[in-house]
């Protein structure tokens, strides 16, 4: 793995950056999946799989339909393409419009110099643009695809418990001490490597909700999401567990709009460290097995689209106990 791994928040350089790796190499594309060794991958396959249960988190193209931001529609068509032998079929979407991984190139942040724009290791707009250059592609995860301990943090159930109404699809904060807590509660020892889950329940709003309504969210210039807190401790959080990678069923994993813009989750995270962000994966299924077996880590697979020049890509994740 390119660079020694800072222990500490507080052992980096740079706070807002870590970029160890040659521009346009493999571990650079890797990012903070570098941490998921064979070793790593090993250990969680031995520990995490025990009873052979398993469930895809993978949450239907069509159903974030219409999507907000703009965005395509999802479109599935089926045609022969032998008459009267064989039929093909055709998908056009978004792999934002679903569940998905933020690759690399998906977000940018203002670089050293504090003003211009770039993304994960200095890279430009222009480089990303060229058809050519495949830097920083999702294709160089799904090289070796992402695999795992998994953590499941089940945010929605315990405020269900506490009488807490939480709606996806408005600014609801979940604080980090909330996460610590529910940790604690579930015994849940955050180690090296841990693909973090967070669960607020986007399926369950979006299930509720009429055609007019999700009209409505669509059409929004600026919509709101429920997510994690921005903040320092949350940064720092982060990078001491040294996770491999977060996901949630959020639409945006961090609150949203930002309410502390300076601490932005997608900058630092993404095209700061590296670090793949999960979007509206379903955690429903997932939560209700982890209830079952009263344990809320197990084994994670996801195979992300090899597309060499790719921004983001469904997971194609599947978790197993």
């Amino acid at each position: 793995m390119s660079g020694t791994l800072p222990e500490r928040f507080d052992d980096l350089p740079d706070k807002r950056r870590f970029w160890p790796a040659p521009p346009g190499s493999q571990d650079e594309g890797l990012g903070m999946l570098r941490i998921l060794t064979p070793d790593v991958v090993a250990d969680a396959a031995r520990t995490q799989i025990q009873t052979g249960e398993r469930v895809c988190l993978n949450w239907g193209l069509e159903e974030l339909n219409p999507p907000g931001f703009g965005r395509k529609r999802f479109e599935h068509r089926i045609k022969w393409v032998a008459p009267d032998n064989a039929f093909d079929d055709e998908y056009h979407f978004n792999p934002q419009q679903s569940s998905q991984w933020d690759g690399l190139r998906h977000h940018n942040a203002p670089g050293p110099d504090g003003q211009t724009k770039v993304f994960y290791g200095g890279t430009t707009p222009e480089e990303i643009q060229d058809t050519s250059n495949s830097r920083i592609g999702i294709g160089h995860w799904a090289k070796k695809g992402i695999a795992g301990r998994g953590v499941l943090i089940d945010y929605l159930s315990w405020a269900e418990k506490k009488g807490i109404t939480v709606n996806a699809l408005e600014q609801h904060t979940v604080s980090l001490d909330d996460a610590l807590t529910i940790a604690r509660e579930c015994n849940i020892n955050f180690q090296k490597g841990d693909i973090f889950f967070l669960r607020v329940g986007l399926t369950k709003t979006w299930e509720k909700m009429n055609d007019d309504e999700k009209m409505t969210y669509s059409l929004q210039r600026t919509p709101k999401h429920a997510g994690l807190e921005q903040s320092e401790r949350v940064l720092r959080f982060m990078w001491d567990n040294h996770f491999a990678a977060v996901a949630s069923d959020a639409i945006s994993f961090e609150v949203f709009p930002p309410l502390q813009p300076e601490f932005d989750l997608h900058h630092h995270l993404l095209a700061g460290w590296g670090l793949p962000i999960g979007e509206m994966f379903d955690l429903e299924e997932l939560a209700g097995i982890c209830k079952t077996l009263g344990r809320w880590t197990f084994f994670v697979s996801s195979s992300p689209l090899n597309c060499a020049n790719g921004v983001s890509s469904p997971p194609n994740c599947m978790a197993i106990f």
